[in-house]
């Protein structure tokens, strides 16, 4: 009887403990660890968009970053990831989805974070590494493959308009509604579906005529212009509104940001 008194105890605390350890893992909105306390100091230094916001929206933007990493694990490949890593990688998540407080990237699990451009084939050597970030298909569903060094440029290069951290994560945005396809129809009314398609083909159109200073990437498809644009819109705002100010309203009404001179009003 003593026996199986002591068994049943055993079971229920192996219980319990299970759990307690599911619950850790699935819930949303609760921060295992408080964000460490040089997180802010390396936004502030790093991080423009950041640097910019109100106080208020400042604490907000770090409390993001916090259901960010209790949601999305980071791990490095042949290489360690560092604090600014995580502080840059966190940022780009939170920057295009800072108007939506209750947003989750649903389909995203793991970011694997790489010491450099890699090949389709995920080698870090050879002629053929001209990648530096991709959203996983396949068996690597719920995967984002970052470059650390393009991560570290597109926030480090204040002049340029890239930043291949962004651009994936905008490429998850627009996946959100089950089509890769630059459409990001989770974001927008069905009338703003409308206006965002005609925008983007005459935009395109410029492109192709050689009359636009967006990246020729974007001509690739509509999913990799969204990208492309999404990346210049929060890069470089003052640039962006001079240069294209009808596309710079689309971008506004999709991202619901207002963007002037680089500052969040």
């Amino acid at each position: 009887m003593l026996i199986t008194v002591l068994q049943i105890l055993v079971v229920l605390i192996f219980l319990v403990l299970l759990i307690t350890i599911v619950f850790k893992i699935t819930r949303k909105g609760r921060f295992v660890d408080p964000l460490p306390d040089h997180f802010p100091d390396l936004l502030e230094e790093h991080v423009d968009f950041y640097r910019n916001l109100s106080i208020e929206d400042k604490k907000n933007f770090e409390e993001r970053l916090r259901q960010f990493y209790h949601d999305v694990r980071i791990t490095g490949i042949k290489t360690e990831v560092e604090d600014l890593d995580q502080v840059l990688i966190g940022a780009a998540a939170v920057i295009p989805v800072f108007a939506f407080r209750e947003w989750e990237y649903v389909n995203l699990q793991e970011i694997l974070l790489y010491p450099g451009a890699f090949s389709r084939d995920f080698d870090l050597t050879g002629y053929h590494r001209n990648i530096t970030g991709m959203v996983g298909t396949g068996p690597l569903q719920n995967e984002m493959l970052l470059s650390r060094q393009a991560l570290r440029q597109g926030f480090s290069d204040r002049e340029s308009k890239s930043n291949a951290a962004i651009h994936e994560f905008a490429h998850l945005i627009d996946k959100t509604d089950g089509a890769l396809d630059g459409v990001p129809e989770v974001l927008l009314q069905e009338q703003g579906v409308e206006d965002w398609k005609k925008w983007m083909q005459i935009t395109l159109q410029s492109m192709r005529n050689g009359e636009s200073d967006i990246d020729l990437y974007g001509l690739t498809n509509t999913a990799e212009f969204f990208a492309v644009v999404s990346e210049y819109f929060f890069k470089r705002p003052d640039l962006f509104s001079q240069k294209h100010p009808e596309l710079f309203s689309m971008m506004e009404r999709i991202y619901f940001l207002k963007l002037q001179g680089g500052h969040l009003n």
